[in-house]
């Protein structure tokens, strides 16, 4: 089969479980909005789900790529298997333990000190899927994609139909704590259905653990793991930092709350870019490994950049130009005064994508700490501008500065990926499809239409001629025989 066209059933496929899984969670967003009258109390939910982000990273520990790219170099593919997953179960045991001896110091941390609970099922949930992410990993190297997409989807159905219930017939709304945990109780038990499902990994689980084998295996990982840390605090450190930096310049904690609940809020309509990525990178991680040795690499990997530039474009073209519809999924009006920093987040997320894109050559090539010095890199940019210019711009200073890093860190991988692991890509495309699409956005921001349908109208035409050009320009897959 054509690599391009198997990496794009792949992606499709791949696509069902995140598009579908992430569009429903959008459908959480009006619930969560219309449900907290107070953005403080979805600030809440915001911030505390961005420290999971943190933790699933810690916890996974670099363990799935490093199990992609070792089953094609190792000839029992079933001892790396076991190996990455005794790991990451191991170091999930002690995380677990450790923290629920020192929950409610943790919570204090936290600024909850009477909402212990919260730090106890937020540990619980991201042991459980840190636990599950490698059986998962193993569906994907073996192309059980269906399979893989059933599990997620189960997941992400129980998730939805219990916050349904909990959240529309149970939620006492005058009690927004209570609102706070049924959230997190109906999050651990859709985490429980990937481990029911993926049973058979654990029952033929061996305590057979090959020493050599997996300090190879975290060697590499380890870059991996502080990459990773790194990248996610370049993703959501803003939200913990919105609320302490607020509170500590003289605001009220309630203030800072609603601050972050804002920006979580209106965060979620550049997540669109997202959906897009984690459908990709599902396929595309073990699509890159496996044409390692094609000798004709180079070349896949350039026209698919073409492609995913092209596509990250489009999608930050529609959602800016339809912003006056997308902002309906946030059903409650106070929140929507946050809706200013959406395209910054969107074109932020669109670095992000092709980042991750150009972050293939150092997985590649093995120089995984080139991944780890460009996230650290991010990382420390990101602490010092939030931490000079929230008290002053608040969550402005976020949405910038995410722009500002995710472009930093795209530039700096393109130049060291040429100069240790070249990849001819077509630059021209990339500054045309970016070009082009920035330029359809400042004219129709310049002209300024009141006409709600001739707006519409408009905005959308300059969207189909983005798409008529983009398919001109390379004939998906006709070239790719």
């Amino acid at each position: 089969m054509n690599p391009l066209k198997k990496l794009l059933s792949q992606s499709a496929i791949y696509g069902l479980s995140s598009i579908v899984g992430r569009l429903l969670n959008y459908l959480l967003v009006p619930l969560y909005t219309a449900a907290f009258a107070n953005p403080s109390d979805y600030g809440v939910v915001s911030e505390l789900y961005a420290y999971v982000a943190f933790l699933v990273v810690l916890l996974t520990f670099g363990m799935e790529t490093s199990f992609f790219r070792f089953i094609q170099l190792k000839d029992d593919k079933e001892e790396v298997f076991q190996n990455s997953f005794l790991t990451v179960i191991g170091i999930n045991i002690l995380f677990f333990l450790v923290s629920l001896f020192f929950n409610q110091n943790i919570a204090n941390f936290l600024l909850y000190p009477n909402h212990n609970e919260y730090v106890v099922l937020l540990i619980a949930v991201v042991c459980i899927d840190a636990i599950s992410s490698l059986p998962l990993a193993k569906l994907r190297a073996e192309e059980q994609a269906k399979k893989f997409v059933g599990i997620q989807l189960a997941s992400i159905f129980v998730n939805i139909g219990l916050n349904l219930v909990l959240m529309l017939l149970i939620f006492d709304k005058s009690r927004p704590e209570q609102g706070v945990l049924y959230i997190l109780l109906a999050n651990l038990v859709s985490s429980l259905v990937k481990p029911l499902l993926l049973y058979k990994h654990f029952l033929h689980l061996r305590l057979k653990f090959n020493p050599e084998l997996a300090k190879e295996m975290v060697v590499y990982a380890l870059p991996l793991v502080f990459g990773g840390f790194a990248g996610i605090i370049n993703e959501t450190l803003d939200r913990a930092l919105l609320k302490r930096l607020l509170f500590e310049s003289g605001q009220t904690l309630e203030y800072a709350k609603a601050q972050v609940g804002i920006y979580s809020a209106v965060y979620k309509l550049a997540m669109l870019v997202s959906i897009l990525l984690q459908a990709y990178r599902y396929a595309a991680e073990p699509f890159f490994f496996s044409q390692m040795k094609n000798q004709d690499k180079d070349k896949i990997y350039s026209k698919v950049m073409n492609y995913f530039v092209a596509t990250v474009c489009l999608v930050f073209l529609v959602v800016t130009l339809n912003i006056d519809i997308f902002k309906h999924f946030i059903r409650n009006e106070s929140y929507w005064v946050g809706l200013g920093v959406v395209p910054i987040l969107l074109l932020a997320n669109v670095f992000l994508g092709i980042y991750y894109n150009q972050s293939i050559w150092y997985k590649l090539s093995g120089q995984t700490k080139f991944g780890a010095y460009i996230a650290i890199g991010g990382a420390t940019l990101t602490v010092v501008l939030n931490v000079l210019f929230i008290p002053v711009y608040g969550y402005w200073a976020c949405a910038w500065t995410t722009l500002i890093v995710y472009a930093a860190q795209m530039i700096a991988s393109y130049y060291l990926g040429q100069k240790f692991y070249p990849i001819n890509y077509n630059l021209r495309k990339f500054f045309f499809y970016m070009g082009l699409s920035l330029l359809f956005f400042f004219l129709c921001y310049v002209m300024d239409i009141q006409t709600v349908w001739l707006k519409f109208i408009v905005h959308n035409l300059f969207v189909l001629a983005f798409v008529g050009l983009a398919w001109k320009l390379e004939k998906p897959l006709a070239k790719s025989k």
